[in-house]
């Protein structure tokens, strides 16, 4: 038996990273671009979706639909305008919500859907939502987040008490025909520091014990009036607080969840978190959000199990890119861009990976979700920091691969893999072993249902190892 190769398992961080990838204010970037831009995955990527089937206009874009309607105000429209979900009752899986999904796993990463929602849909609706997402795996389903502010349209047409028991009831549905689905109920929890409650704790305290996990939105400063206006001193369209505070409360709204869930702990993540350049300017944003980090890594209480950064690229500032304005497909990096890729580089943050058992090909490899799958290590020896480093594979794998820190993946059509990038940012200093880590994530994103466990769990048989090739020098020239 080769001790070289052998089976490891990942699970989760102490706290995940996870990202927002578009929304009302940034268009869905692929992939492979983060992938290549950040240098790893993250845990779960968040889709901004909207669902108001019962309306005329609907599937089409509130911006669009509307273009004739006078906005200073984004929430302005007669629903919002977030991409339309295209699935549910009488809908196509053919959409774009779709690809980017099954764009999401396949790069190993769990999917979290932030979908806002009619409360008058009918169970029809929401059991077509629930089979929609049932071959996804674990699916975080984010249903009327920040449910007890009063801009999106659901909180217009419903009382606070029935969009609480609106998700309670879809929680229901949905658990009950997609067991995959975890639902995420997102409000405001303790947003003063003398309050000993949540926001609207009567009318949302139902919806605690109903959700999976519980989840803030928590910007340390924002400019909700953008694009309409411009943040400027004693402007009313923008907040700046301390990243102190914002965690302060943020930890007391676990607390009190927990207190209102009879003592009984649930996960807890910060669904949306940022903190606005609108506001801080490219500087401050990155020192406070720094310093959040700071205060989480050095709590010696373990109670935030993610935080999702808001979001990759934007429009305003509101991104680790902005949006090039000249050319929509470009985004421009921001020096936060920095400070997020270096934290999650932190063990704050990393998925915690174990050795196992030797093994010999082939193997059967289990891809559950971000936090617990199997896959295969491959102990590599380096004399020195190399000037060839490379895969080459004979088989149609999707897989996700570590080396010395760095993320690649290889699509099932692509058979050559260059591993240099790896030691761009982190040469080698001297001769080493590493560990080349492999994992086999669905190629099309999506799980075999017809399999016993299909639902949380897919698989995929290894033959072969691919060829490896580490050179330490350059070629030398040709001499005729």
């Amino acid at each position: 038996m080769n001790d070289s190769v052998f089976r490891i398992h990942m699970k989760g961080a102490r706290c995940a990273a996870d990202l927002t990838d578009g929304s009302e204010r940034g268009e869905y970037v692929s992939q492979d671009y983060i992938l290549h831009t950040l240098g790893r995955p993250m845990r779960s990527v968040n889709l901004m979706y909207c669902y108001y089937p019962l309306d005329e206009t609907f599937p089409a874009r509130a911006r669009d639909a509307f273009a004739d309607k006078e906005v200073s105000f984004q929430w302005d429209y007669p629903y919002d305008d977030y991409f339309p979900y295209t699935g549910g009752l009488n809908g196509s899986r053919d959409g774009e919500v779709f690809r980017q999904m099954a764009d999401i796993r396949r790069h190993g990463q769990d999917v979290t859907l932030t979908l806002t929602c009619d409360p008058n849909v009918s169970d029809e609706h929401l059991t077509a939502i629930a089979e929609d997402l049932k071959p996804y795996g674990r699916v975080l389903l984010r249903l009327n987040h920040e449910a007890t502010g009063n801009w999106f349209s659901f909180n217009k047409r419903a009382s606070y008490a029935d969009v609480a028991r609106f998700f309670v009831h879809a929680s229901e549905v949905i658990r009950a025909h997609a067991p995959n689905v975890q639902t995420i109920i997102c409000i405001g929890g303790i947003e003063d520091p003398n309050a000993s409650e949540i926001v609207k704790e009567a009318e949302f305290a139902c919806t605690i014990p109903a959700a999976d996990i519980w989840s803030v939105d928590k910007y340390m400063a924002l400019h909700w009036g953008w694009p309409y206006d411009v943040a400027e001193k004693g402007g009313h369209s923008h907040s700046r607080g301390s990243y102190q505070e914002t965690y302060e409360m943020t930890k007391r709204s676990f607390r009190r969840f927990t207190e209102l869930n009879g003592g009984t702990a649930k996960p807890m993540v910060m669904s949306e978190f940022n903190a606005d350049g609108d506001v801080t300017g490219p500087y401050d944003q990155c020192e406070m959000v720094d310093g959040f980090f700071r205060l989480l890594k050095d709590d010696p209480e373990t109670w935030l199990t993610g935080i999702n950064f808001y979001q990759f690229r934007d429009r305003g500032r509101l991104g680790l890119e902005i949006e090039d304005p000249a050319c929509p497909d470009t985004g421009i990096a921001q020096p936060v861009m920095q400070t997020f890729r270096s934290w999650i580089q932190d063990s704050l943050f990393l998925p915690e990976i174990a050795e196992q058992d030797a093994v010999t090909l082939p193997v059967r490899l289990r891809w559950g979700n971000a936090e617990d799958a199997e896959g295969l290590g491959i102990r590599l020896h380096f004399d020195a920091n190399p000037h060839f480093c490379e895969l080459n594979f004979k088989d149609d794998g999707n897989y996700m691969i570590e080396l010395n820190g760095r993320w690649f993946y290889k699509s099932p059509e692509t058979k050559f893999v260059d591993l240099m990038p790896a030691f761009f940012e982190k040469p080698l200093r001297s001769a080493c072993d590493l560990t080349l880590k492999l994992f086999a994530p669905p190629a099309d994103g999506k799980n075999d249902l017809t399999l016993p466990d299909g639902l949380q769990n897919s698989y995929t048989e290894i033959t072969a190892l691919p060829d490896i090739r580490i050179a330490y020098a350059p070629i030398e020239p040709s001499r005729d």
